[in-house]
């Protein structure tokens, strides 16, 4: 073969790996594409790669989505208002704090990343622990939402009923915030090493685990909400446990080299970044967030609620499919911006978006085909079951779109663009998207219906924005400034031989 046609040295083998871990740096950049022939070959070398992320990845991220999944399939059995509480109070001051506490952590994913990718293993410690103590600081201010709950609810026009109930669930809750704390960064660090298996054995014995105890102590001991916020604060922290005893018994390496007081140095500058990443993050996840509470200002509240809360499940559940592929994307990126690959980044961006996208429309065919079943499943008021059948086609199509956009959304993150990223998002969420919704859902009188085609369409604008930025991308560029970003943060110069 020609030089620029030679099959690439496979990722694992004997001679180039180290632990269990993908270590991108260990081959070369990819040769230019030129056939269909060359395509198909590196299509198939990257998705073997991205699946022995991705696979592990979402399978993490549908165990812990579906801790609270779970609590609210059961509140559905409790009661109207109890599945109206718990949903309100999950998504509006839960889904605020889980926002800001992920989009902090998601920093790491840039530095963590490219710092593993440039072989600089000693400053992933160092990271985490910095992304520790600025996200607990933040959850000790943020616990003020979930004290003042039952006023801001108010405050913002829910019922009293809901606003009361939720209030009194969310200062149950306020464990789960600082277990949020801890996971999201543990999390980040685990991900940039590719040590992605052991998180998926966690989150799969807790969940287990957390199904059972539920079911025990909500519906058969009937402690209702209180058996909901006991299980679910002990779920969260038994992940972080499970993980922090992984991580200290000495499988990371060098990765790991005990706590440091590095780790409070060039706070404010980690502040930044962490900051921008949570714009970023947060105006995706408060966007969602803003249709349960746009329903509450709807007549007959508690069943419109409930039925787009059921709705809003199911769409987080095949979003955590996409957001695995999310966290696929990005340590693939990451790593081989650190490595100085351009190339392969960029093609690695190629195959998440096209093997997304294949999913999403699976996912929403089932969901098509099962429509008159999957509602009693979540409820069994029969007004909620008929506004959940009516606005599957609605949700169909937003999983599709959903399973590309988080991927978009990876790469930024994985590329360090989340500052541009999130004055793209105020645009296409709350000056486009947001209105729309607003006046289609009142103006209009289209209810849920409305609000929901009108947010959607913000999110269409904000895909073809994010596409149209990748498209755009000099990613010979981005790897220069990979390296620059890892030499700011503590590292060192790239070793040469990556620089190959």
């Amino acid at each position: 073969m020609e030089d620029g046609q030679q099959q690439r040295q496979p990722l694992l083998t004997p001679t180039n790996r180290r632990d269990d871990a993908v270590f991108s740096t260990e081959v070369a950049d990819i040769p230019p594409i030129t056939g269909v022939r060359d395509f198909s070959r590196e299509f198939l070398i990257e998705t073997k790669k991205l699946w022995y992320l991705a696979g592990p990845a979402i399978f993490t991220s549908l165990a812990q989505y579906s801790l609270g999944a779970v609590t609210q399939l059961l509140a559905g059995h409790v009661g109207t208002l109890d599945l109206a509480a718990f949903s309100v109070e999950n998504s509006v001051i839960a889904g605020f704090c889980f926002g800001a506490m992920l989009g902090m952590g998601s920093a790491l994913e840039t530095l963590c990343g490219q710092a593993f990718g440039a072989g600089q293993l000693d400053m992933l410690g160092v990271y985490m622990q910095r992304s520790w103590v600025i996200l607990i600081s933040t959850a000790l201010l943020l616990c003020l939402l979930y004290v003042f709950a039952q006023p801001i609810l108010k405050a913002i026009g829910q019922t009293t009923a809901i606003s009361e109930a939720a209030g009194v669930f969310a200062i149950w809750m306020i464990p789960q915030l600082f277990a949020y704390a801890m996971n999201f960064p543990i999390q980040k660090f685990l991900q940039a090493q590719s040590k992605i298996m052991v998180m998926a054995w966690i989150s799969a014995a807790v969940l287990v685990l957390h199904t059972i105890f539920s079911w025990l102590l909500m519906l058969k001991l009937e402690w209702g909400l209180v058996g909901a916020a006991v299980v679910l604060n002990s779920s969260w922290w038994l992940i972080v446990l499970g993980q922090l005893i992984y991580i200290f018994s000495g499988p990371c390496g060098r990765a790991w080299a005990g706590f440091s007081f590095k780790a409070f140095q060039n706070l404010w500058g980690f502040v930044r970044l962490s900051l921008a990443s949570a714009v970023m993050l947060c105006l995706e996840v408060w966007y969602f967030m803003a249709l349960i509470l746009f329903a509450g200002y709807l007549k007959n509240a508690e069943v419109s609620v409930d039925a787009l809360s059921v709705c809003m499940n199911l769409l987080g559940w095949t979003l955590m499919v996409a957001m695995g592929m999310n966290a696929a994307v990005s340590v693939r990126v990451s790593n081989e911006l650190g490595a100085l690959h351009p190339r392969t980044a960029k093609f690695s961006l190629l195959v998440a978006v096209i093997t997304s996208f294949m999913i999403g429309l699976l996912l929403s065919l089932i969901l098509i085909i099962f429509r008159k079943q999957y509602p009693s499943l979540f409820s069994t008021d029969s007004q909620v079951q008929d506004i959940v059948v009516e606005l599957t086609p609605l949700l169909a199509l937003c999983i599709i779109i959903n399973n590309v956009q988080p991927v978009l959304s990876g790469v930024a993150v994985g590329a360090g663009w989340q500052t541009v990223v999130a004055y793209v998002n105020i645009a296409c969420y709350y000056l486009f998207g947001v209105p729309l919704g607003l006046i289609l859902g009142y103006k209009v009188d289209l209810g849920v219906l409305g609000i929901w085609s009108g947010m959607l369409t913000g999110t269409v604008l904000q895909t073809c924005v994010l596409t149209f930025m990748v498209y755009r991308t000099n990613w010979t560029r981005e790897a220069s400034l990979a390296e620059d970003r890892i030499k700011k943060w503590g590292g060192q110069n790239i070793d040469s031989d990556v620089k190959q």
